[in-house]
């Protein structure tokens, strides 16, 4: 949406104090994910009442998901964009710098194939990018509203997804994150199989990326072709994000998860067998309808033996629309949070231990930033830390510079978070 309105004439600006409009891309899947979008959206209609705003546009899966009802909830809103409407987003400005407002909403139905990705105007730093390979979700989890908002799973061609590739890395991309709601069913619905090891091979070849990262790895469709690449690779992280929710068959069954604890074990020994130095992160929910104390326990055994490096842990968030709200023995908050609480203590330990255990080692870190008001310390992450989610790596040293990949050795640990030095001031400290 940035990159279509950065071409038809309009600027971004860093406040929105002053501006035409301000648009609020919004997030609807949890409770919390939809108070902090309400949040954002009442802190534009203040400076929009106080004459410091011309407009609010509100754009994504809660205005997608909760359309008409949104403006009526909050009539000062100017337009709303739903999330396959934005390829109109320029003529929502249009209208609303016009002063048109006979029509103030803009939905279209899912299309058949991904919306282009092209012409971007980022707001990451310019040395890493998230690339989505497809859109919407089949699996139709029962706590998930994804689909409701995001439609069917559409894969964008492979030759579309290295297209995008290859326009990022000539804009100074040296890092690709992979995303998509299913990473794994890459290509299921377009070619009649999974073909994410394929997409792959294309991506390495694209000149001047240098890491390719992959989030959103549901365990099923790991095929022996992909596992070969990802083992054998020497741009793909030995990284993989696998949200994995539950460790109980009964509780996965009633997620309608579709995998089973036994055959998730054997996948994830394969995976650290055949992929050397892997770092697994997944997320886990507690208090799923009628999880028993029981059942939390088996996952924080599960836990306990599989020793992820990267863990993070949501309460279960009742969705009115989705087939678990309508499950019985809904589970009281203070106990999700008490779980919650619990599992993760349980992770930190053993992130600290992964932590420590790096001490002494020396890793490639990507330089994000500079530490503010310091001339010769830098805020970086290894291989083994996703941008926004995982911990940082701080490098002291003279003479870096962001987006740069440094070899560093890692020669303490801040929680979790690690202290490198930068390999070559070692080994030329003068």
């Amino acid at each position: 949406m940035l990159g279509m309105l950065q071409l038809d004439g309009y600027e971004l600006v860093d406040d929105p104090r002053g501006a035409d409009f301000a648009i609020v891309n919004t997030c609807g899947f949890i409770e919390e994910a939809r108070q902090e979008s309400f949040g954002v959206i009442d802190e534009m209609l203040a400076l929009k009442s106080r004459g410091e705003l011309r407009g609010v546009i509100v754009s994504g899966c809660l205005a997608e998901r909760q359309q008409e009802s949104l403006l009526e909830e909050r009539p000062e809103i100017d337009h709303l964009v739903g999330v396959f409407a934005r390829e109109e987003v320029t003529k929502v400005a249009d209208r609303l710098i016009g002063g048109l407002d006979e029509q103030r909403t803009l939905f279209q139905p899912a299309p058949t194939h991904p919306l282009p990705d092209t012409s971007r105007l980022r707001i990451t730093p310019q040395h890493f990018a998230f690339l989505k390979i497809s859109e919407g979700c089949d699996r139709l989890c029962t706590f998930c509203a994804i689909p409701m908002m995001r439609g069917r799973h559409a894969t964008k061609p492979i030759e579309k997804v290295v297209a995008e590739a290859q326009e990022l890395a000539a804009d100074g991309v040296r890092e690709l994150v992979i995303v998509a709601q299913d990473t794994t069913y890459y290509g299921m619905d377009l070619y009649g199989r999974p073909r994410l090891a394929e997409l792959l091979v294309e991506l390495e070849k694209v000149a001047g990326i240098d890491w390719i990262r992959l989030m959103y790895f549901y365990p099923m469709h790991v095929t022996d072709d992909l596992i070969e690449v990802l083992g054998s690779s020497k741009r793909i992280l030995p990284y993989l994000d696998m949200p994995l929710q539950h460790a109980n068959d009964q509780m996965l069954r009633r997620m309608q998860r579709r995998v089973n604890r036994a055959d998730t074990e054997s996948l994830l020994d394969t995976l650290r067998a055949r992929i050397p130095g892997l770092v697994m992160r997944t997320t886990f929910i507690t208090g799923f309808p009628g999880e028993t104390e029981a059942q939390f326990e088996e996952l924080v055994e599960f836990v306990r033996d599989q020793k992820f490096e990267r863990l993070g842990v949501f309460t279960y968030s009742y969705e009115p629309d989705t087939p678990a709200a309508r499950l019985p023995d809904q589970i009281a908050e203070d106990v999700k949070e008490s779980r919650r609480q619990r599992l993760m203590a349980e992770q930190q330990a053993l992130a600290f231990a992964w932590n420590d255990a790096q001490i002494g080692r020396k890793l490639d870190v990507i330089i994000d930033s500079q530490v503010p008001g310091e001339t010769a310390a830098w805020i970086g992450r290894s291989y083994a830390d996703a941008p926004d989610v995982d911990g940082l790596v701080y490098v002291t040293g003279q003479g870096l510079s962001t987006g740069a990949i440094e070899r560093c050795e890692i020669v303490a640990r801040r929680d979790y978070d690690l202290i490198g030095i930068p390999c070559k001031q070692q080994d030329n400290p003068g």
